[in-house]
């Protein structure tokens, strides 16, 4: 397929209809495909959108083009589960087909409302110079999964001294109020998040621009998002251009995580507790989205990808994946990050973790120790040895870096091919290591920071061989169940 502005945004109606069921059958073969985590059945995943309860059960949609690896016409894919761990496809539950989203239907949220689901989103629109307008549209999902949408949009335009770059609202309520924060940039070409209120869901008003502090802005800041956690608000955004001197990243672009005190929804003042961090010290973390469940907690789902940045898989018609469910928690004003406790019904066959093990089955996971001013090496491999994916544990130096050079299957060379994150010195290191084929998730001193990326091996993993002083290190590992 040669990828042009027509082949990307031909309207799903328009493509044969043996094309989507040969797609799907291709991408079945794929030697990458994931046991436990969201992938798509064919083409690109991007941003997960609308993560909310509701109907009681979980609900969450993320953006896709079914028809290829590249970023084309959006729509919204729809999962629901009763358990956070295994999600049912429920087919498209927004598609690009009205004169507000004739483009793409892109990021955005949804918050339960009586008996309904009620959803904003972003419809990209191209004119026929290929100017781009963005509306910030309005639905109704009903207990049967039927989404209805709402003409015309809840905001038909980015306000003066904002570009068209306007876009990935994301919905809260306060005290029977409705908001929605949504990315934008200047006319300037800086980033920026404006806040709009409604009384009634139909009626949105512009509260304000967010008072992010000017080093934190880039030239756009997309899937800004709240949540608070013990009474504290905690911002999520992604801004792109951010210097490199405000926040050492490594990524083509962030995920930055902003802890704060308070929130002044009157003022729209956001005062920070700290300084920014990354959300994710890995290669492959972008546009998560966050939200308060109904149990209490703070739960999100990060796109395990990134714009602009070639995979191994887009040679076999498909790309990226969504993260497990995380919980988020606060302690000291630190923002820790886990695996929603309902992943632990995944385990089975507990092993104690040794020099090698050798009966893994390319889904599994291992909790180990390693003891003060101790160094060892863990490595991810197949029964091929010339590939494998390296994690270096160094308690001294209170260091975790993980290295993808030797996978087999480069890609993003141009942001290298190793990761590293700090945490105490001198002291014990904890380390949460979970493998689904071609996919890492690393929690490290109980989701004090955390490591998340792509792999690529010619077969799936089946053996940790564990290097250095092992007698340093206790452990377990576990092969997961589909």
């Amino acid at each position: 397929m040669i990828w042009n502005r027509e082949t990307r945004y031909t309207p799903y109606n328009a493509w044969p209809k043996s094309t989507l069921p040969a797609l799907t059958a291709q991408v079945a073969t794929s030697k990458w495909r994931l046991h436990n985590h969201i992938q798509p059945a064919s083409g690109l995943l991007n941003d997960p959108n609308g993560f909310a309860y509701f109907n009681h059960q979980w609900q969450l949609s993320y953006q896709v083009f079914p028809y290829g690896p590249v970023h084309g016409l959006k729509a919204w894919q729809h999962l629901t589960s009763t358990d956070l761990i295994h999600w049912h496809d429920e087919g498209l539950a927004i598609q690009p087909d009205s004169k507000y989203d004739s483009h793409g239907a892109y990021t955005g949220t949804a918050i339960p409302v009586g008996d309904r689901l009620f959803i904003m989103y972003t419809g990209n629109v191209r004119d026929a110079d290929w100017n781009r307008h963005a509306y910030q549209i309005g639905a109704w999902m009903d207990t049967d999964n039927q989404v209805k949408k709402i003409t015309p949009p809840m905001i038909m335009a980015a306000p003066a001294g904002y570009t068209t770059s306007f876009r990935d609202p994301d919905l809260f309520e306060r005290n029977g109020e409705y908001y929605a924060l949504i990315g934008a940039q200047t006319t300037a070409n800086r980033g920026a998040a404006l806040l709009y209120h409604s009384s009634d869901l139909k009626q949105w008003d512009l509260q304000g621009e967010l008072d992010l502090p000017a080093e934190l802005r880039g030239y756009m800041v997309e899937c800004p998002n709240l949540v608070e956690i013990d009474g504290q608000p905690v911002l999520i955004f992604c801004p792109q251009g951010l210097p490199q001197t405000t926040l050492a990243y490594e990524n083509i672009y962030p995920n930055v995580s902003l802890v704060g005190t308070q929130f002044d929804l009157d003022q729209v003042k956001f005062t920070a507790a700290g300084a920014p961090t990354q959300l994710d010290a890995g290669f492959d973390v972008y546009a998560t989205q966050a939200f308060n469940a109904p149990d209490g907690r703070a739960l999100a789902v990060s796109w395990i990808g990134l714009p602009e940045i070639g995979y191994p898989t887009d040679s076999e018609n498909w790309a990226h994946c969504l993260s497990l469910v995380k919980e988020l928690t606060l302690k000291d004003n630190h923002l820790y990050q886990n695996p929603v406790i309902e992943t632990k019904r995944l385990r089975e066959n507990a092993q104690v973790l040794q020099a090698e093990v050798t009966s893994l089955t390319g889904a599994f996971e291992t909790e180990l120790t390693l003891a003060a001013d101790e160094q060892v090496r863990l490595k991810v491999a197949t029964t091929d040895a010339a590939h494998y994916l390296l994690i270096d544990l160094d308690s001294q130096t209170g260091t975790v870096t993980i290295d993808r050079r030797h996978t087999g299957h480069p890609f993003a060379e141009k942001y290298g091919q190793t990761r590293t994150t700090q945490v105490l010195r001198h002291t014990a290191l904890k380390l949460r290591l979970i493998i689904d084929v071609s996919v890492f998730e690393c929690y490290i001193n109980n989701g004090y920071t955390t490591m998340t990326g792509r792999f690529f091996l010619d077969d799936a993993p089946t053996q940790l061989q564990l290097a250095g002083n092992v007698a340093a290190v206790s452990g377990t590992v576990w092969n997961w169940r589909k």
